[in-house]
C-alpha cells in the first residue's frame, strides 16, 4: 500500500507537471502495473514463507525425539539413584547396628534420667509419691548397660509424671504450718503447678523433707477466696488461680508488698504527706457540706418574703428592709458592706485546701531527694554490688513522690469545687442585690 500510494503522489506530481500529456486512463494503466508487481513479490514471500515453516517443523520433530530419549535416559537414571540410595541406607542402618546402638541407647536413657530426675525432685508430686528417684539414680550412676527392668522403670516414671500433671487430686497428708509444727490435713494438688490445704492456702514444696509447707505469707485476698472457693467444690468446675511456672510467679506475689508496707517505705514524710491530705481532705468535704447547706437556705430565702438571718441572702434582705433609708445611693453601700461582711465566710477555707495541695508534691519532692541521699550514701558505704542495700532509699524517693501526687491531685478537685461553690452563692448575693437596688430606683 506504501508503494501504491507513492505511485499515485508520483503521478499526481507528474501530473501536475505534465498535465498536458496525461489523462486518467494512462493513470489507470500505470495503476494496474502497480498492483500487479507487487502482487508477484506477496506471492514470493508467501512461498519463501511456506518452505520455512516446513522446515521448522522437521526441526521441531527432531528436537522432540531428542527430547523424549533424553526423558528416558533421565527416568533410568533416577531409577538407579533411587536404588543405590535404598542399598545405601540399608548398609548405613547394617552399619549403625554394628557400630554400638546400644551404647547410643545407654547415652540417651541415661540423659533421661537424669533429667527426669532433676525434674522429679522438684516436683509436687513427688510428694504424693515418694522414693521415685533411687531407682533413677541408680540408673544415672551405673556404667553399665541398662536392665530391660530399669528401662522399663524409666518409662513408668516419665508416663506417671505426664498424667499425674493433668489431674487434680485430694489425698490425705501431713503438711508443716507457718510456725513448723506438723499437722494433718486434706491436700488439693493442681497438676504439678499449685498445692492447697483444706483451709484454702497456698503450699510449697520442701525438696530437702520432701514435705509441704503453708506459705507464711499468703497472696492477695483475691487469690485466698478463689483458692477456698475452689476447696470448697466437691466436684465441678471452679475458678482458681495457678502458677504455670510452678513457683516464680507466686513468689513473686508474696512478696510484693501490700497497702501499708508501700506506705512505710515512704518514711516520716510519707506519714506527714498522707495526714496533710487526711486533714485537708476532712476539711474540703466539710466546707463543701457547709456551702450546700448554705446554698438550700438561699434558695429557699428567694422563696420568701420574710428574711432568715440564719443564712447570707436573709441577712442581706434583712439589711435591705431597715426603715429610714430613703437615699439610693445609701441603699446601695449597705447592700454592698453586707455582701462585703459575706464574702468571706463563703471563701473561708480555700486558701489552706490550696496551700495543702500545694505543698504536697513540695513534700513528695522532699522525700525524693532525702531517700536518693540515703541511697548515694549507702553506694559509698558498700558499692553497688548488692542492689538490696539501695533498696530502701530508692523506694522512700519512689514512694513519697507518689504520696505526695495522690494527695495533691485529689485535694485540687476538692478546692476547684469549694471555690465554685463559693462562686455560684456569692453570684447570687450580687444578683439579689442588684434587683433590691433596681426596686429601689422604680419606687
Amino acid at each position: 500500500m506504501k508503494k501504491i500510494l507513492a505511485i499515485i503522489t508520483l503521478v499526481f506530481l507528474g501530473s501536475a507537471v505534465s498535465a498536458k500529456h496525461l489523462d486518467l486512463d494512462q493513470l489507470l494503466r500505470e495503476v494496474k502495473q502497480a498492483q500487479n508487481r507487487e502482487g508477484k513479490i506477496n506471492k514470493q514471500r508467501e512461498a519463501k514463507f511456506l518452505a520455512d515453516k516446513s522446515q521448522q517443523q522437521k526441526l521441531l520433530a527432531t528436537a522432540k525425539a531428542k527430547l523424549q530419549q533424553q526423558q528416558r535416559l533421565s527416568d533410568q537414571l533416577r531409577e538407579q539413584l533411587e536404588s543405590n540410595e535404598q542399598l545405601l541406607s540399608e548398609l548405613e542402618t547394617e552399619l549403625d547396628k554394628r557400630s554400638g546402638v546400644l551404647g547410643e541407647l545407654f547415652g540417651v536413657a541415661k540423659q533421661v534420667a537424669g533429667d527426669l530426675k532433676a525434674d522429679l525432685e522438684n516436683s509436687l508430686v513427688s510428694e504424693q509419691y515418694p522414693n521415685r528417684t533411687k531407682q533413677l539414680a541408680e540408673l544415672v550412676n551405673s556404667k553399665t548397660l541398662p536392665t530391660i527392668e530399669q528401662l522399663e522403670t524409666l518409662w513408668f516414671t516419665l508416663q506417671q509424671e505426664m498424667t499425674e500433671s493433668g489431674k487434680v487430686v485430694r489425698y490425705p497428708s501431713e503438711i508443716l504450718i507457718t510456725s513448723g509444727e506438723p499437722k494433718k490435713s486434706d491436700v488439693i494438688r493442681i497438676g504439678v503447678f499449685n498445692a492447697l490445704s483444706e483451709e484454702g492456702k497456698y503450699l510449697r514444696y520442701l525438696p530437702e523433707t520432701s514435705k509441704l509447707v503453708e506459705l507464711a505469707r499468703q497472696p492477695e485476698s483475691r487469690y485466698l477466696s478463689l483458692a477456698e472457693d475452689f476447696v470448697n467444690t466437691p466436684s465441678g468446675i471452679a475458678d482458681v488461680a495457678i502458677d504455670p511456672t510452678r513457683g516464680v510467679i507466686l513468689s513473686l506475689l508474696i512478696q510484693t508488698p501490700n497497702v501499708f508496707e508501700r506506705i512505710h517505705q515512704g518514711g516520716v514524710i510519707g506519714y506527714i504527706i498522707l495526714t496533710l491530705g487526711a486533714v485537708g481532705l476532712i476539711y474540703g468535704i466539710w466546707r463543701l457540706i457547709i456551702l450546700s447547706i448554705t446554698g438550700t437556705k438561699m434558695q429557699q430565702q428567694m422563696q420568701s418574703t420574710e428574711p432568715d438571718t440564719s443564712n447570707p441572702l436573709g441577712r442581706v434582705f434583712a439589711v435591705a428592709q431597715q426603715k429610714g433609708i430613703e437615699d439610693a445611693e445609701t441603699f446601695e453601700l449597705l447592700l454592698d458592706e453586707a455582701i462585703t461582711k459575706e464574702i468571706p465566710q463563703l471563701e473561708k477555707g480555700q486558701t489552706s485546701i490550696k496551700l495543702l495541695a500545694s505543698v504536697a508534691p513540695l513534700l513528695g519532692l522532699l522525700g525524693t531527694v532525702t531517700g536518693m541521699i540515703a541511697t548515694f550514701q549507702s553506694i559509698s558505704l558498700f558499692g553497688t554490688g548488692d542492689p538490696k542495700l539501695m533498696a530502701s532509699g530508692i523506694s522512700q524517693a519512689l514512694v513519697t513522690t507518689m504520696l505526695g501526687l495522690m494527695v495533691a491531685i485529689p485535694l485540687l478537685f476538692l478546692h476547684s469545687l469549694v471555690a465554685s461553690r463559693s462562686r455560684t452563692l456569692i453570684q447570687i448575693l450580687d444578683e439579689q442585690s442588684a434587683g433590691l437596688i433596681s426596686k429601689r430606683l422604680e419606687k
